[in-house]
């Protein structure tokens, strides 16, 4: 997933173009090239990682290249194809995007070590289950980031509302108190279909799902429908637009000209927030997206990277050290601390607990998903039916009518060769 999530400590380069090495030792050392994207990690923490990784493993030395995200995958793709010798042995990837390279068997089943060294069962599943196909894990998770409520401390404290709700009736109810004396409850454009995708979710229905390896849009189930109807209700306690998302107009600006209580929207927006309007300086707070019931968060989507190993990497062992070194809980904790991510394990949760906001995106995260893991998924957000499924209900139209025309559209995006 391409993120701009919160503010970054950008990585230097040394080469030309798009990609630059930290290098490591020298000598008669083994090579392992590794592509990381830009911005995933500060130049520090991979210093640190790359001085480690070669202390303790001195056959080994790390040569990291950082990768723009911008065009990164044809680039891909290209590197898959070169044959052994010629592609990285290491690569990130965007969460959504592994299903996309997995195709013409170009990457590496790594699900022995997952199952027997890795700790799979304790994986965020919004990362690990884009990474698996047909049973295989290609793509192992490597630290994640998603939706929380960043809400304003004193709008709650003037509505009497002494603590964030944990249900979803309970936001409803809070909300309705604060959508009041000229202040919006909530800003929730009428496009903001990842945050519809969690309710979605939680009412136990998909965006799309898979039957006998064909595709069908699945947003006319009775359960989608509840996703949506819960969606109409919580946008009505505010003046979102109904026709556009969240960046149209950037919410961020919105939220910090005053006069809303609440937006859906991952923590490192709160920086901006305060940087357009100081006087909310210790105003904000962070809680996860409430669930159907206090016993658990909601559903959310999860952005973040995966980890693969080409196929034709001329060394699948040395490529595996790497991948275990940086997931592992030693580094994958650190890197959370050191760039405000979620851990790559629902049990590291406790390693970035003294962040609010970090914490609030943690406890959503161990219940989080991603979108249907199909490489046909990125012609459906390209003219995207949810939004203007959304848009249309949130205008009066038919919600079953118009999910069945969405669905239809999905379906024809997944499997076009279906009615």
């Amino acid at each position: 997933m391409r993120r701009s999530l919160v503010a970054l400590v950008l990585v230097s380069a040394s080469l030309a173009g798009a990609c630059g090495v930290l290098p490591g030792g020298s000598g008669d050392r083994h090579t392992v090239t590794v592509w990381l994207m830009k911005d995933s990690a500060s130049q520090d923490f991979l210093h640190r990682f790359t001085e480690d990784f070669e202390r303790t493993h001195d056959d080994l030395r790390l040569d990291i290249r950082i990768q723009e995200w911008t065009g990164i995958g044809p680039k891909v793709q290209k590197a898959l194809s070169a044959g052994s010798g010629e592609c990285p042995d290491v690569i990130e990837v965007g969460n959504t995007q592994v299903a996309q390279y997995v195709e013409g068997g170009r990457l590496t089943n790594l699900t022995l070590e997952s199952m027997r060294d890795w700790g799979m069962k304790d994986w965020l599943p919004g990362l690990a289950e884009p990474g698996l196909d047909n049973s295989a894990q290609y793509g192992i998770p490597w630290y994640a980031a998603n939706r929380v409520v960043i809400y304003r401390k004193d709008l709650f404290e003037k509505a009497g509302i002494d603590s964030p709700p944990r249900t979803r009736a309970q936001w409803l109810a809070d909300t309705e108190k604060l959508d009041s004396g000229g202040d919006q409850g909530i800003y929730l454009a009428g496009q903001d279909w990842y945050t519809l995708s969690g309710f979605i979710w939680d009412e136990g229905g998909d965006l799309a799902q898979q039957t006998d390896n064909t595709w069908k849009g699945t947003l006319d189930t009775p359960a989608a429908l509840r996703g949506m109807d819960f969606y109409r209700r919580l946008q009505a306690l505010g003046r979102g637009p109904a026709g556009t998302d969240e960046e149209h107009p950037p919410q961020a600006g919105v939220f910090a000209a005053g006069k809303v209580a609440q937006i859906v929207a991952v923590p490192g927006l709160a920086q901006a927030i305060v940087q357009k309007n100081p006087a909310l300086k210790g105003r904000l707070g962070f809680f996860p997206v409430p669930g159907r019931t206090a016993a658990r968060p909601g559903a959310v989507f999860t952005g973040g990277s995966d980890l693969v190993v080409p196929r034709d990497t001329d060394d699948r062992d040395a490529a595996v050290a790497v991948v275990a070194a940086l997931t592992g809980a030693k580094w994958d904790t650190e890197l959370a601390r050191t760039m405000n991510y979620v851990p790559n394990k629902t049990t590291l949760a406790a390693a970035v607990s003294g962040e609010e906001g970090v914490a609030a995106m943690a406890a959503g995260a161990a219940h989080g998903r991603a979108t249907p893991s199909t490489p046909q998924w990125a012609a459906v957000e390209a003219d995207n039916p949810i939004k203007q499924y959304m848009t249309k209900v949130l205008g009066g139209g038919d919600p079953a009518t118009e999910a069945r025309r969405a669905s239809r559209r999905i379906t024809q995006e997944l499997s076009p060769n279906v009615g």
